[in-house]
């Protein structure tokens, strides 16, 4: 099932990735079509008055199907939009503390200034570039940490002596430590997401509910 899964990532990605326009479209057609045409050869062979036989018993039976359907489609909303939404803001959050260690650090002496925030210009450029992507298919672990480890280890070599204002020192710590639990929550917010399982039950439920139409 997970490989199923997997198999079907890239087509979810394509059309996630197709201006919102193509992709309703696309998604109206293949759904669309196939009822259509099943409606057509349906009624070419059956009459009328053969269908409303079963119309009372039909309607019943997917009535109480369309009610189960409806919830389950309600929680997957609710379950990936939660999700999306945890982690713009921890994004965010995110941001927020990468923009207070950039200004902080502009108070340090001229080298540790210019290490640290470089070190922070190359931590957002990942962020974006890399890190985000990753993110919109699936791919960022939380062990993939290149770029915080990579500005952690600026801090380790800078000489704390050499700031005058151990405080603001400090401050930029507790920054830096704040970013890296963002920074897991964002990922954490990202990786939260439906299970196959429920997928295949939507996939399998539409396709019985316009096989059932």
């Amino acid at each position: 099932m997970a490989e199923t899964f997997q198999r079907l990532q890239p087509i979810m990605q394509f059309l996630l990735n197709l201006p919102a326009p193509v992709s309703f479209f696309v998604v109206s057609a293949v759904t669309t079509f196939p009822t259509l045409v099943g409606l057509h050869f349906v009624r070419k062979k059956y009459s009328a008055e053969v269908l409303k036989e079963n119309h009372e018993v039909a309607a019943i039976i997917f009535n109480a199907f369309g009610l189960f359907y409806g919830v389950l489609l309600a929680f997957v909303v609710f379950v990936t939009w939660g999700g999306y939404d945890d982690a713009t803001k921890n994004l965010q959050m995110e941001a927020s503390e990468a923009l207070d260690i950039f200004h902080t650090a502009a108070t340090f002496p001229d080298s540790p200034k210019k290490i640290i925030q470089q070190g922070v210009k190359d931590y957002l450029a990942a962020v974006y570039s890399d890190e985000v992507p990753k993110m919109a298919g699936g791919d960022l672990q939380l062990y993939s940490g290149g770029a915080h480890n990579s500005l952690r280890i600026l801090f380790v070599q800078v000489d704390s002596s050499s700031v005058p204002n151990r405080e603001l020192y400090g401050e930029t710590l507790r920054c830096l430590n704040n970013l890296a639990q963002y920074r897991r929550m964002r990922i954490f917010a990202g990786n939260n997401t439906v299970p196959p399982v429920i997928w295949l039950v939507l996939l399998v439920g539409g396709i019985f509910a316009v096989s059932y139409t």
